[in-house]
């Protein structure tokens, strides 16, 4: 057993409750903040603290770990948390935030003195559960120590990527591997969408490419959700994925490369969330191939 950290997660989401609750279970003082109160109330009967306000959250913390909607959202409340912060503390910032917010983030860290780690995480709701996330993380080598504990509770595996946060290398990872995911979600809906459109049965499909190159566990996984009609509760909701999409063609945009699938495939997500699947798993990106609602 580590010696007993105070941690701070604030953003209990689908992701940020899992981190807080593995934490709590690994022996360490949990202070969980959520702008929506009622999804961290659940974290009390793990013996975690829930504050009120940012500020109330992080007092004493030895480790404070975001888990926020995006950059912008993370920043805002990290300075609602400022006047509670302690100068040394060790902040693990797990949002996927995007590059140029990584280095917004990095600022206000040595503003604050904190010692400032880019963490974001692969993996949704189950391996979350499990405590079996990928970490991708930067930060100086010599402070790693007193983050592991935290990275241990959450993750089966942390790939460190670099020791300059503010350069935002675990992140850069993170996006291409997002990059990946949601195209392959989308290629997922679309084959879907164009069977139904065909009148092919799916099985027919899947019994086609099974056990080739073309066959793909992901594929089954994502396609199984629609098909069973099991979208709700979201491994890792449209909403969240759409945000995403958005960061990556950003990226790419910004560093001269031209990503039609990614920008396709963020349009495809905000249709789908516009028409009323926000929070359901991204697999229901599947509804934007149609025009009206799909008969059952």
């Amino acid at each position: 057993m580590t010696d007993k950290l105070t941690v701070s997660v604030l953003g209990t989401g689908i992701m940020g409750a899992a981190m807080a609750r593995n934490i709590a279970r690994a022996g360490h003082a949990v202070r969980a903040w959520n702008r929506t109160r009622d999804k961290a109330e659940p974290l009390a009967a793990d013996g975690a603290h829930v504050a009120a306000t940012p500020a109330e959250a992080v007092e004493g913390a030895d480790v404070v770990l975001t888990m926020l909607y995006d950059g912008p959202a993370t920043l805002e409340v990290m300075r609602q948390a400022a006047a509670s912060l302690r100068p040394g503390a060790a902040w693990v910032q797990s949002t996927t935030a995007g590059v140029e917010a990584v280095g917004e983030l990095a600022a206000f860290a040595r503003e604050r003195q904190l010692v400032f780690f880019d963490a974001p995480v692969l993996g949704t709701r189950r391996p979350a559960e499990a405590g079996q996330l990928t970490v991708l993380a930067a930060g100086p080598e010599e402070h790693r120590s007193a983050v592991a504990p935290v990275l241990d509770a959450v993750g089966a595996r942390t790939v460190w990527t670099g020791q300059d946060a503010a350069a935002g290398s675990a992140t850069r990872l993170k996006l291409v591997a997002n990059s990946w995911v949601i195209a392959a979600t989308n290629a997922a809906g679309e084959v879907l969408a164009l069977a139904k459109a065909l009148g092919v049965d799916p099985d027919g499909f899947f019994d086609l490419i099974a056990g080739g190159p073309l066959d793909m566990g992901y594929l089954r996984a994502k396609a199984g959700l629609v098909l069973d009609g099991r979208l709700s509760p979201a491994q890792f909701a449209v909403a969240t994925a759409a945000k995403d999409a958005r960061l990556i063609v950003e990226a790419g945009e910004r560093n001269g490369v031209r990503l039609d699938l990614a920008a396709a495939g963020a349009q495809r997500l905000a249709r789908a969330a516009a028409r009323g699947h926000g929070d359901e798993d991204m697999a229901a990106a599947y509804f934007a191939s149609f025009d009206e609602p799909p008969a059952s």
